[in-house]
């Protein structure tokens, strides 16, 4: 397994033993033409002429194939072995993402179909395995390459990548894997940490029951640094049990178990399902213990008031499009954001990979999760980004690095707000539809502008000038009334009310450091000016009095654009420890 292409567990937060990665070398083939349904691709008889490593979409260098052109149904096709260990089990086959519908059919039976490019689906294959041992996977992707109503991110719906629009992603571009489980099994946990009580509650969904099992139990044993914290057994009566368990010790008020961006701190759960005694299920797992709060118009972590210094990520990477090369490559961003003294990012305009959530839970890094949006309204956008977000937020919801939610940005989707009440009510939605869903953390109705309903009044502004990010940013009453991007911040009737203020977008500063053409928002000519212009975007906000926090454009370089602070492949444009000494304000 080690020497497919991220082989590495897909779902960290959620473990199992019995895994199999699918990844590698499939059989694939465009269908311009849209005959493969007709023709019965879907069977498995017909063999594809082409070659492709998942889980790269055809676009990228990686998956071998590089062709960024409109191909927008694709078919791909690999013979499955089942492993012996999986016998006697059920067989589910799990998708992180496929862009933008998929339809799954193994050994000619449909056995799964999805929507949404982001967000992953799984289905049970058991019934439809040859006894033979013979079996085909097909999987039929279509995406709409020029569908403006798609929730699409930067993906652009024109041929060619230009100003902030990249190279589209088509098909499978997160990890294929199957797993094996037992017909009663814990299908998923969440989580609701209370640091205030220092308790955990853990709502557990089983899945089975409804096969007459009886008898069943859940195990849950809590450990911190090795140390148990806390054991429980309960019988399972409900596909939904929830517990609320008190975490050993005193209230962390010293912070020494608490989540922390500077003291990551997770506790491990091991949960063992039973049914008349015998293990069915083991599942491994963690959490956090930290809170996301605002009091006296602060944003507070634990509590306590804390100055978000974040990066904004796009999550692009030059051989892999949307796709991270490999999990060392996941794991390097994250060290490098933090090596360069920011304590969150901003994943920009995309759902990203869970094994980035997973080193961002590990290594301390505050997330503001983001839906990719569509760039225009309609009724059927509605409905896509409605469902599609929801999928998203409950597969994240566990993870304690995420503290807001970013369900729009900058009017995109939302074209008309100001003006139109159908767009207000919508955007509206997306922020109460989000609460509904998780009251945990904090929600932004439409970042940059334009603003809604709202927890964090964010501005995006690009402005360069030393003197007038000091001036602006000077006042309250200054700060909210500005129109930096000519954009008013606010929609009538939901004018400013006291919430904490943070530039969302500014800088982006272009400065060439490889071979990579493109433009910034301003330009620097050498290693000295790009530090000192980093200085006068960003030392204003921190010594403002009036901002509480900033997300710097961008992290890299990505295609068109060298406003990163590392290029495109991720080399430093000047030493980390300047850009450092930067965010600290010296």
């Amino acid at each position: 397994m080690t020497n497919l292409p991220r082989a590495e567990y897909p779902r960290p937060q959620f473990n199992r033993n019995a895994w199999e990665c699918l990844n590698g070398e499939w059989e694939f083939e465009f269908d311009d033409a849209r005959v493969g349904g007709e023709e019965g691709w879907h069977s498995g008889s017909k063999s594809f002429s082409k070659k492709i490593q998942v889980p790269f979409s055809f676009e990228s260098e990686l998956s071998g194939i590089g062709d960024p052109n409109f191909h927008d149904v694709v078919w791909y096709r690999r013979k499955l072995e089942i492993p012996k260990s999986f016998q006697s089990k059920r067989v589910v086959l799990h998708f992180g993402a496929v862009d933008y519908e998929a339809y799954v059919w193994v050994n000619g039976q449909l056995v799964a179909s999805h929507e949404g490019g982001h967000t992953p689906f799984q289905a049970d294959i058991t019934n439809a395995l040859s006894a033979d041992g013979d079996n085909t996977l097909v999987v039929k992707a279509v995406d709409y390459g020029t569908d403006v109503f798609l929730p699409r991110g930067k993906q652009f719906w024109e041929e060619k990548s230009r100003a902030i629009w990249y190279t589209r992603t088509t098909g499978i571009w997160q990890s294929v894997w199957m797993e094996a489980v037992s017909p009663v099994h814990l299908r998923k946990v969440k989580y609701v940490p209370d640091i205030d009580t220092n308790e955990i509650q853990i709502r557990s969904i089983v899945a089975g029951l409804e096969q007459g099992a009886r008898n069943v139990s859940l195990s849950v044993k809590i450990s911190f640094a090795g140390e148990v914290m806390s054991e429980d057994t309960f019988q399972v009566r409900a596909g939904e049990e929830s517990r609320k368990i008190k975490l050993s010790g005193l209230n962390d008020h010293g912070m020494d178990r608490l989540w922390w961006p500077e003291r990551p701190n997770l506790y491990d759960v091991e949960y063992v399902l039973s049914v008349d005694g015998a293990e069915v299920d083991r599942v491994t797992s963690y959490f956090g213990m930290r809170k996301i709060s605002l009091e006296n118009g602060k944003f507070n972590l634990n509590n306590r008031p804390y100055f978000s210094k974040l990066v904004l990520d796009q999550g692009y990477f030059p051989d892999g499009n949307l796709t991270p090369p490999s999990d060392e490559a996941i794991k390097q961003d994250v060290v490098l954001m933090k090596e360069m003294g920011f304590n969150g990012a901003r994943k920009h305009q995309k759902v990203e990979d869970p094994r980035f959530l997973y080193w961002c839970d590990k290594l301390g890094l505050i997330v503001w999760g983001e839906m990719a949006n569509a760039c225009d309204y309609s009724e059927e956008y509605v409905r896509r980004i409605t469902k599609e977000w929801q999928e998203a937020i409950d597969r994240d919801f566990n993870h304690p690095c995420i503290a807001v939610w970013v369900p729009l940005n900058e009017s995109w989707g939302v074209p008309n707000i100001q003006v139109d009440v159908r767009q207000q009510q919508h955007a509206l939605a997306m922020y109460h539809l989000t609460k509904s869903i998780d009251p945990t953390r904090l929600v932004i109705s439409n970042d940059g502008w334009e603003m809604v309903a709202t927890d964090l009044y964010n501005i995006h502004d690009y402005e360069w000038r030393r003197e007038v990010l000091e001036d602006r940013y000077g006042s309250v009453e200054k700060a909210v009334s500005a129109m930096p991007a000519n954009r008013r911040l606010s929609v009538a009737g939901y004018e400013y009310d006291g919430q904490p203020i943070i530039v969302t977008e500014f800088g982006g500063i272009a400065y060439k450091k490889s071979d990579w053409e493109g433009w910034g928002y301003s330009g620097a000519s050498n290693d000295e000016d790009f530090v000192e212009r980093l200085r006068n975007v960003i030392q204003p906000l921190i010594f403002s009095g009036v901002v509480q926090g900033y997300c710097y454009t961008q992290l890299t370089d990505v295609e068109q654009e060298i406003n990163g602070l590392l290029t495109y492949d991720r080399k430093p444009k000047v030493p980390l420890e300047l850009i450092k000494a930067i965010n600290e304000g010296k």
